[in-house]
Parts: C-alpha cells; structure tokens; sequence
C-alpha cells in the first residue's frame, strides 16, 4: 500500500530539515546568505552612525536642545518599549538554533511568538510618534528634522523586519526547513540581533534632553 500523500509530505520535510541542519552544524565558514545580511547591516549600522552623529552635531551647535516650545521627550515609555523589543533577540537566537538542529517546529513557534511582540512595539512606537507630531513639526526646527527622521528611519527598520518574519515563516511553513529557508532563519536572527542594538541607541539618543 503507497502512502497517503500528506504523509509523504510531512516525511520529506522532516528528511529535509535534518539534512539541512546537518549540513549547517558541519560547515565550516557561515554561509553566503548570513554574509550578504551582515554586509547589508553594516551599511544599515553606518547610517544610523551618521544620523546619530548629525543629531549631536545640531546638539552642540544649538543654543537650547530642544528649541523653546518643544517639551523634553518623555521617559518611560520609550526605554519599555526597547526593552520589550530587545527582548525579543532571545527567540530570534533560539529559533537559529532550532533551526541548526533541524527542528522545523520550534522555528515557526518562536519567530511567531517574535514577530507578535515586534508588531505590539511598532504599534507603540506609532502612538508615540503620532503625539509628537502633535506637538511639534519635522519642518519647524532642526530638532524636529532630526528627531522624527532619526525615528523614522529606526521604525522603517521594525517594518522591514516585521515583513521578514512573515516571508520567513509563511516559507518554512509551506515548504520547510531547507537548506535555504535555514540560512534565511539565522539571516533573520543576525539582522534583528543589529536591530535590537541600534535601538539602544537611538533611544539614548532621542531621550538624551530628559537624561
């Protein structure tokens, strides 16, 4: 009797993922696709360095940061919020992990469990963003300018994220652990591992007038 078809399956994305797991735990290098996301991040790192180095040179150069009529950024709710996204970095290990030992699973449970928080971190951080619009404008100052494209630019990041984590997970889902959807699964983990740093700081920067 041949086998049902879902059983056939399920028996060769089990074969693949070990297979794609062994091959990981063997090399010897990282793979092309973990290089091409360090090289990417690394441009990424040297823009936020720039934008972050503008933001002090217009500090330095300011006589009041920020100008009169623009309150000092609160507190609390930016350094939660990080921490919570920081947090994050420790499924996003273990899910490369997983994904080394061939446990397709675990992948899955773990980049989902990720992604939930990151998208209730973005929520926040579009409240957050949408009350400073309120209060003061891009347009109005160099404060402003730099402020909102600073966070911008770190929220766009987030979203980028956010996007990989689906593509990632709908793909392990649908056509399992191999080879190439594991190097995507430790990709993954690398960029939101930079990510998560860069968020340290860019939120001591934006706090820096209510430190």
């Amino acid at each position: 009797m041949s086998p049902h078809p879902h059983e056939v399956t399920r028996s060769s994305a089990a074969f693949g993922a070990a297979a794609a797991g062994r091959v990981a735990r063997e090399r010897i290098a990282q793979p092309n696709g973990w290089w091409g996301m360090a090289l990417f991040l690394c441009a990424e790192a040297t823009l936020f360095g720039t934008l972050i180095g503008s933001y002090f040179y217009l500090d330095f150069k300011a006589h009041s940061w920020p100008p009169p009529g623009i309150k000092a950024p609160s507190v609390v709710l930016p350094l939660v919020g990080t921490g919570v996204l920081i947090a994050t970095s420790v499924p996003m290990w273990l899910a490369a992990r997983a994904a080394r030992a061939g446990r397709r699973n675990p992948v899955m449970w773990l980049i989902a469990g990720a992604l939930v928080v990151q998208l209730c971190y973005l929520g926040l951080q579009i409240y957050l963003f949408q009350h400073d619009l309120n209060d003061f404008s891009p347009k109005g100052s160099a404060y402003g300018s730099i402020y909102f494209t600073l966070l911008a630019a770190h929220h766009a990041h987030v979203v980028f994220g956010i996007l990989l984590d689906a593509t990632v997970l709908a793909f392990v889902a649908l056509q399992g652990l191999t080879n190439y959807w594991l190097i995507s699964v430790r990709g993954l983990a690398l960029y939101w591992h930079v990510v998560n740093v860069l968020a340290v700081f860019v939120v001591f920067t934006q706090l820096t007038p209510s430190l």
